[in-house]
């Protein structure tokens, strides 16, 4: 079992920065992929960026250039450091993990972060 709590979210006005966290129950160099996702009002979940253990990072085509996913073993944290934040970007903010074992992937997440950017 993981749990994972995020931290970080709030309301900004478009172009500033927010930096996201997800404090995880395990070391994160132990969790096979960590990633965040987003949820806006009316639309589906969406893969926003993911970094696997062995530090390949990939990014949704609209965040490329503008969020950057990090992780600190040391500590157990997930990062999403975003910035030149647009209105788009408004959206529940959830961190995952994935464990890949021999029989299947076990999935979990966090409770969600609202994150708010104004015009």
């Amino acid at each position: 079992q993981v749990q994972l709590v995020e931290s970080g979210g709030g309301l900004v006005q478009a172009g500033g920065s927010l930096r996201l966290s997800c404090a995880a129950s395990i070391s994160t160099f132990n969790i096979n992929v960590m990633a965040w996702y987003r949820q806006a009002p009316g639309k589906q979940r969406e893969l926003v960026a993911a970094i696997r253990a062995g530090g390949t990072t990939n990014y949704a085509d609209s965040v490329k250039g503008r969020f950057t996913i990090s992780r600190d073993g040391a500590k157990n944290t997930l990062y999403l450091q975003m910035n030149n934040l647009k209105p788009d970007d408004t959206a529940v903010y959830y961190c995952n993990a994935i464990l890949e074992t021999v029989t299947r992937d076990l999935d979990y997440w966090g409770q969600g972060t609202q994150v708010t950017v104004s015009s």
